[in-house]
């Protein structure tokens, strides 16, 4: 389970084919100090498990399922990705509930740059409008953000000064695929009223 707080804005060192899917290895400093083999941490918001580390990298495997549902196939060397640490209980919890289970790949259709915030409206498959609400939570490539608008298949969403310096965010264009989790909750809402 993750936050949404980004720790660390890591590169992609090599990518590698395995058969079965893509090694990525990733260079990143801030997040190795308790990082071992087996654990969890996003890629972009994508939950991976560790499967190797050095001094300064660690790598996971992405399996096709994975790189079907996710932007994690389009990494390449010296790509930037953000990376978070699976939380641990006892940590705050300053974002929302991720789980890094990634429910679909949008595409930013609109930037707006305004006097202190950059707004970005990201398209999504209609068949998860209804997980989208008004001041609702979603995660945009692991970074935990609130809606501002909702239209029928888009929502806006407001990125403060702070959050484009310690993320990716600040490189997305229009016409870039984000990985996108929309709220647990509502998802489970959703469920038990079908």
């Amino acid at each position: 389970m993750f936050t949404g707080l980004v720790e660390d804005v890591g590169e992609v060192v090599r990518v590698n084919e395995n058969g079965a899917g893509l090694d990525i290895t990733i260079w990143s400093l801030t997040v190795l100090d308790d990082l071992k083999v087996d654990h969890s941490i996003a890629l972009d918001g994508c939950c991976q498990t560790v499967i190797g580390r050095t001094e300064e990298t660690f790598t996971v495997t992405a399996v096709e399922e994975t790189l079907k549902k996710t932007t994690l196939g389009s990494f390449r060397a010296e790509r930037r990705v953000n990376v978070e640490r699976a939380l641990r209980v006892g940590d705050r919890l300053g974002g929302h509930f991720l789980l890094g289970h990634i429910d679909c790949v949008g595409t930013i259709v609109g930037r707006e740059e305004l006097e202190t915030s950059r707004l970005l409206k990201i398209e999504y498959p209609e068949e998860f409008s209804s997980l989208v609400i008004p001041v609702g939570s979603i995660a945009v490539n692991g970074i935990s953000l609130t809606t501002a608008e909702v239209d029928q298949n888009t929502c806006t969403v407001s990125l403060i000064p702070h959050t484009l310096a310690v993320t990716t965010a600040n490189n997305l264009e229009v016409g870039a695929k984000v990985n996108l989790e929309f709220d647990m909750i509502g998802k489970y809402v959703r469920n038990m009223v079908k």
